[in-house]
């Protein structure tokens, strides 16, 4: 799909920057504006008005609106949304309070292959400014992606292979300077055909100097707790960053389908934060294929094959000198065939039926490497059906995996056990099963419930097995347990949505219980980098990985509302969320979760001209383990001003002003809360252009 296509589909009718609000997005806010199709959540190519599943859809406007360094902070925000934030250029998405393997992260609807989940300083290889749209999916449809999905997937879409014929030329560029960081960026997107081949080209840079910040680095309370002499102010240390990076893609396509292939590279070389002399430099390149078939049989309506080979290089340097390296090499491929409509008594059944396979080899090589050589490989099958009942729709899916990790051991010696540090070859294979059923009842046109419940089963990950070593970027010493089994939970999910001609608004509530929630706990303790416990000096804070049963519950809430039309229109916005996660048994919270989150936010609109304006509350959050400090709360006022020129309706700028009242915001959510809160008080100028 071209780029002038997208825009007209999600964007219909309205001003550039303010087609509609991104916690809102599942909702169209014009009565002229069309529903979007979600591409992640439903293989059966449904609206987002007729998801069983919680989704949002993240068109390319809101993105562009939203738009930071990395993807985590792009999304931050949505009720039920909040980001891991290691300084300004590593940040993944937490959903719920899961994070790490539980969100699977895609590209095109194929897993990135990287190492960001292994560890909040591991960057997602993905830049916001080339993505058209972003689907984030929780319930039935995620089981379809990974047993890894156990808090939910996102997809970022990004057409480098399209889909559909593109006739003539095509495109958009973005360029930016300012923020608290200082930033520079630019992207630039440009598709041609002539309606058999499509051609896809992009390409980005960005270059941040060291973030701003309100006031000291360190958190008041840990300056009470271990006071030093020279304190960083005014500026995050060690906090700058560079990425580039693109994309040549191109597809034949025809009557029935297409096929087609994309070839895509990322760079970066960021700070740490962590530590002031460790800097990370990563490389990732990445070849896709794709296809899809349509009208295959009287049995088969269509047919989808993805495939993904990814080369990714990791190095984390020491004054220059390299320390540790992460490679990882790749394959993962899907073929999904969408069966034809069967006509059952009571209504007419549909759905896909697919496999996937996956392998990817970890190498981490050098002095300080947490992880011995691990091959991973798993196979999959699963199914996924909907069947309407006039206002009723049912959905249900299930996936059988087969997962097995094999670990080279060996390492250097542990002075504590003297074994090597990785311990024997050995070898773990897992067969978690999961599946989820949901229901959509439309109680009206404007009202409409839906309710899920699901059984998730997570083999644990190659990091959680076998980490065992001091991880500087992070100043952590990380143990894993190789004896870990199968993670079992069982969730529910209930939303009730309404939506007017140009207002909508949704609340929900979810839980979900863990029987043996994998964990990485701060034990109090510390390590030498050799791995000598509790050393006189220089030692690292312990991490281990430990099972407890563990409760996450939460509501989330949202709503805009068309409140004023005349000299100008209105829209006044209001979200929430909250969170709770422990123990089970103990009662004590588990680590990194999310305080409550109020926001209010109004949007005007008149001819050429549009602002925006937010209010956001995060409240304190108290509840959290031993040795970890709690976050105070903080207040966010953020605001946007955005103009179309006059003679060039395509081409409109805008300016970012963010964190007005230069509030020392730290995020609960961030291993590095007391050492790095947010950006402070910035402005930002942009301009974006399409054709």
């Amino acid at each position: 799909m071209s780029h002038r296509k997208f825009a007209a589909l999600c964007c219909a009718g309205l001003p550039l920057s303010f087609s509609s609000f991104i916690v809102c997005a599942e909702e169209a806010s014009d009565p002229h504006e069309l529903a979007p199709v979600v591409v992640t959540a439903n293989p059966l190519g449904n609206r987002v008005d007729d998801m069983v599943a919680p989704v949002v859809v993240v068109n390319r406007t809101d993105i562009s609106d939203r738009a930071a360094g990395t993807l985590g902070e792009t999304l931050a925000g949505i009720p039920g949304i909040s980001t891991t934030n290691f300084g300004p250029n590593a940040s993944r998405p937490i959903m719920r309070g899961l994070d790490a393997d539980r969100i699977k992260i895609m590209q095109n609807g194929s897993g990135l292959l990287d190492v960001s989940a292994l560890s909040p300083d591991h960057a997602t290889p993905i830049d916001p400014l080339v993505i058209d749209q972003i689907d984030v999916v929780r319930g039935p449809a995620a089981l379809l992606y990974g047993g890894s999905a156990v808090g939910g997937v996102i997809n970022a879409i990004d057409n480098r292979i399209p889909k559909d014929a593109i006739t003539g030329v095509s495109g958009r560029a973005e360029a930016r300077v300012g923020g608290s960081d200082r930033q520079t960026s630019s992207a630039a997107v440009i598709e041609s055909g002539d309606g058999v081949l499509s051609m896809h080209v992009d390409a980005f840079q960005r270059h941040s100097n060291d973030l701003r910040i309100p006031g000291d680095a360190r958190s008041a309370q840990l300056r009470a707790q271990s006071p030093q002499a020279d304190e960083a102010n005014g500026t995050l240390p060690n906090s700058s960053g560079v990425a580039s990076g693109g994309a040549v893609g191109a597809s034949l396509n025809f009557d029935r389908g297409y096929a087609g292939v994309s070839f895509s590279g990322y760079n970066a070389n960021y700070g740490t934060v962590a530590e002031q002399d460790v800097r990370i430099r990563m490389k990732s390149n990445r070849v896709d294929f794709a296809s899809e078939l349509r009208d295959v049989g009287p049995f088969i309506d269509a047919l989808t094959l993805r495939y993904a080979h990814t080369e990714y290089t990791h190095n984390e340097l020491e004054d220059g000198v390299v320390g540790t390296t992460f490679n990882t090499r790749g394959d993962e491929m899907s073929v999904e065939a969408k069966h034809a409509t069967l006509a059952l008594p009571f209504g007419d059944l549909s759905g896909v039926v697919g496999l996937q396979f996956r392998n990817a080899i970890v190498n981490a090589q050098g002095d300080e490497s947490l992880l011995p050589d691990i091959t991973t490989l798993s196979r999959a099958a699963y199914v996924y059906e909907e069947l309407p009942l006039d206002r009723l729709k049912l959905s249900a899916s299930t996936r059988v995996e087969r997962t097995g990790v094999d670990s080279s051991g060996g390492g250097p010696i542990d002075p504590n056990t003297g074994a090597p540090r990785f311990g024997n070859a050995g070898s773990r294979a897992f067969t978690p099963v999961s599946s989820a059923f949901g229901v959509l009842y439309k109680f009206t046109e404007a009202w409409s419930s839906t309710l899920n419940l699901s059984h998730n089963e997570r083999a644990p990950s190659y990091n959680e097995l076998f980490a065992n070593g001091p991880h500087p970027a992070t100043g952590q010493y990380v143990i894993g347990d190789a004896n870990l089994g199968v993670e079992k939970s069982n969730g529910i999910d209930w939303q009730v949505k309404w939506r007017g001609d140009r207002s909508s608004a949704s609340v929900g509530a979810y839980y979900n219980r863990f029987r043996n929630y994998i964990g990485t706990f701060n034990t109090g303790n510390t390590r030498g980098e050799d791995g000598t416990l509790n050393p006189a000096t220089d030692g690292l804070p312990e991490a281990v990985t430990r099972v407890v049963p563990a409760n996450f519950y939460g509501v989330e809430a949202q709503g805009k509302w068309h409140v004023y039309e005349g000299v100008g229109d209105i829209d006044l916005r209001l979200k929430g969320d909250t969170v709770r996660a422990a123990n089970r048994d103990t009662g004590e919270a588990l680590p990194w979760i999310a305080p409550y989150h109020v926001g209010v936010g109004a949007d005007y609109r008149l001819g050429d001209v549009g602002a925006k304006l937010d209010v956001i509350y995060a409240g304190k959050q108290t509840r959290v383990p031993a040795n970890e400090l709690p976050t105070d709360a903080y207040t966010l006022v953020n605001a946007m001003l955005a103009w179309r020129f006059a003679h060039a309706p395509n081409a409109e700028a805008f300016l970012k002003l963010n964190n007005l009242l230069n509030a020392d915001a730290r995020l609960a959510t961030s291993v590095l809360k007391d050492i790095a809160p947010l950006g402070g008080r910035s402005a930002l100028l942009g301009i974006r252009v399409d054709f």
